[in-house]
């Protein structure tokens, strides 16, 4: 959630930032006018119950002396009146300013390229090569058939479409490269592993920005008000809610593998095809707590440590800087991870590394106390590490071979059992 002060101390240069995004002033008028009005009623109340304070002493003097105060009673009695209708009001008028807040997305930071969409994203590198073989590479759902480790037409029957069912070495596959991203992240990154849980409260996905704008994308458990969570995200930044953390020991950074659940309202097409837009999928997550002078930096960390798990399973990939309006809702700054898949012949996204600057912490209230003793918001960050469906199709496109064998990378072979290759099932 944006800073209410920005709009009210800096209103013009808050709206120019945020049209960057999309956002129309009329929504940031109304935000502003809700935060005077609510100021204004505060001031009001704070003037009513000085007055009532003033009063109560002056009437006890009168009593004492034997006075009337009759007269007196009853102006108090309306002035209670009065600042009991106030409060009343400045529920509504304090809910909906904090919907109204809910609704905006982050201010971008200045650097970042602006755009309307994925057409003013800007690559900042490319990493590996890639050179295409002297045979017809399979596209996934080709190739997983050909090695038996993919079942798309049961996993509809068991569920419906988006629910592929991974099979024999496919599933091991799945798992080896799970853990080879926690490895990486725990062994050298300084990453410590957490295992959340994969429900959560509506505090919780409101925390990191997922409620309200993005409800129908979510699955939602009504009887209990629970949420299956779209990203480990979700429960590894709320595990800070409403605490205080201590400057020394910033940056704080958690890792988890998690499925994740998304509806995916409205999605349809040729990016549903197969294992490129699923409704369940697998994912390791980075997630950082940092102090604010040091979030950008760390921002780079993090898409250089998002770029180690590509790097380390031999993989040609592309880093991309996102435009004003192709950010996630609540980043500042975000880099995206794609991973060329030749048998599809387009760039899928992996890993979207975000800076939330102190977005989200104002949801959450977490916070953090610095040398001077001053409690301050802590900046957050995510990143994935990486999420494992178009992982996966990269990988069996990449390195598939002409007689349709896939060449498991040398770093996850101590995960398979010293397995070299997925042969095709005879």
């Amino acid at each position: 959630m944006i800073d209410v002060k920005k709009l009210r101390e800096d209103f013009e240069a808050t709206a120019n930032a945020l049209a960057r995004r999309g956002v129309e002033r009329g929504q940031l008028e109304k935000a502003r006018n809700l935060d005077a009005k609510r100021r204004t009623m505060l001031g009001e109340t704070e003037t009513l119950k000085a007055r009532r304070n003033a009063a109560s002493k002056q009437i006890g003097k009168i009593a004492k002396e034997g006075g009337d105060i009759a007269a007196a009673k009853d102006e108090m009695r309306k002035v209670g009146d009065r600042i009991a209708e106030i409060d009343r009001e400045l529920v509504q008028v304090e809910s909906e300013l904090r919907e109204t807040l809910l609704m905006i997305p982050n201010i971008p930071a200045p650097e970042i390229p602006t755009g309307a969409d994925s057409s003013a994203n800007v690559v900042v590198r490319k990493v590996g090569e890639w050179k295409d073989p002297d045979f017809k590479i399979l596209d996934h759902m080709a190739i997983g058939e050909k090695l038996g480790i993919f079942d798309f037409p049961r996993g509809v029957k068991l569920t419906g479409p988006g629910f592929p069912v991974i099979l024999g070495q496919g599933a091991k596959l799945q798992r080896a490269l799970i853990q080879y991203m926690l490895d990486l992240h725990c062994g050298t990154q300084g990453y410590t592993e957490m295992l959340p849980p994969f429900v959560v409260n509506s505090e919780s996905m409101t925390g990191t920005g997922q409620l309200p704008k993005f409800a129908e994308d979510l699955y939602h458990c009504q009887i209990d008000d629970f949420w299956l969570i779209p990203t480990a995200e979700v429960p590894v930044t709320n595990y800070f809610r409403d605490d205080i953390l201590q400057a020394k020991d910033l940056p704080v950074k958690l890792t988890a593998y998690t499925p994740c659940f998304r509806r995916e309202a409205g999605s349809a097409g040729k990016m549903t095809r197969g294992m490129l837009r699923v409704h369940q999928f697998d994912k390791v997550e980075m997630v950082n707590f940092v102090h604010p002078d040091s979030s950008f930096e760390q921002l780079e960390t993090l898409v250089g440590e998002a770029e180690a798990v590509l790097t380390g399973l031999g993989l040609h990939f592309r880093v991309l800087q996102l435009c004003s309006g192709d950010m996630g809702f609540s980043a500042a700054k975000c880099y995206d991870l794609e991973l060329w898949a030749p048998g599809e012949q387009q760039w899928l996204e992996v890993s979207s590394c975000s800076c939330f600057t102190d977005y989200q912490a104002r949801r959450l209230n977490c916070r953090f106390r610095d040398a001077d003793g001053k409690i301050r918001l802590v900046h957050t960050l995510n990143g994935s590490g990486v999420a494992l469906p178009r992982l996966m199709v990269a990988l069996l496109e990449q390195h598939q071979n002409a007689d349709g064998s896939v060449t498991i990378p040398e770093v996850l072979r101590p995960y398979m059992n010293g397995l070299e290759k997925l042969e095709p099932v005879k």
